[in-house]
């Protein structure tokens, strides 16, 4: 009987001490980074100011507006004037494209490009948690910064990219950079990512992203988004009427 009430205490012990070494669950991170760019957040507005270069050629500014809960987005355009009105709705895993005179909302893949290297989901509210199966890789620095560093792999065919690295950063609990893969694990684009905001949010206050620098692997082109405008906003159902732009 002692003999099994001890074999029972060392497997209880070792069982603890594997948990204890464990390391962080990567969903969890996953989804605590998603907040510092509109994932999961009840209700949140900001502006993207949006600049693209390739070929030494700078691309024409776009502004849009995006509203964001943690069902949906949508980001109106706001200058270019001729595309003023424009909409990128996105709720769950669809996404479609409304303009003012449209008869019926355009679907449209979150994988297309939008302005320069960023495609119609950078634009979206980001919620990889959701998208992504996350697993831990390992840590490593980015620019001194100490980084858990995540590889998620798309759960679903409606994601902007297939797979992704990501490295979080220990301390602030932010995605700080993002390098975006084929299946068969090809570099297709570099982001990095700066937090100069913050929102509040559950009673204490959170980073919130600023800047986003879109890099291709193949090419000199550059994309550059600045956030703009953040405020914690309650966002009415009907502003993710597909009809709203009819």
């Amino acid at each position: 009987m002692l003999r099994r009430l001890l074999a029972a205490a060392s497997l209880a012990l070792l069982a603890a001490g594997t948990l204890a070494h464990a390391g962080p669950d990567p969903q969890a991170l996953l989804r605590n980074a998603d907040r510092a760019r509109g994932g999961g957040l009840p209700g949140v507005v900001w502006d993207i100011h949006l600049n693209s270069q390739e070929d030494g050629k700078a691309g024409e500014p776009q502004r849009l507006t995006v509203r964001a809960t943690d069902q949906a987005s949508v980001a109106e355009t706001q200058e270019p004037a001729r595309f003023k009105g424009s909409r990128l709705l996105q709720v769950e895993r669809n996404m479609w494209l409304t303009r003012p005179g449209l008869s019926k909302p355009i679907p449209i893949s979150p994988r297309q490009r939008m302005s320069g290297q960023a495609a119609n989901g950078d634009i979206a509210a980001t919620n990889y948690a959701l998208d992504y199966e996350a697993a831990l890789a390992g840590n490593e620095a980015v620019e001194g910064e100490a980084c858990a560093v995540l590889e998620l792999n798309a759960r679903h065919k409606r994601t902007t990219y297939d797979r992704i690295r990501y490295w979080v950063s220990a301390s602030r609990g932010v995605g700080i950079k993002a390098e975006f893969l084929s299946v068969s694990g090809k570099l297709l684009k570099t982001a990095y990512f700066e937090y100069a905001h913050t929102i509040q949010y559950d009673g204490r206050q959170i980073p919130f992203v600023s800047r986003m620098r879109i890099r291709d692997a193949l090419t000199d082109g550059e994309t550059v988004m600045e956030f703009r405008d953040v405020r914690i906003e309650r966002i009415a159902p009907d502003v993710f009427d597909l009809g709203q732009s009819q």
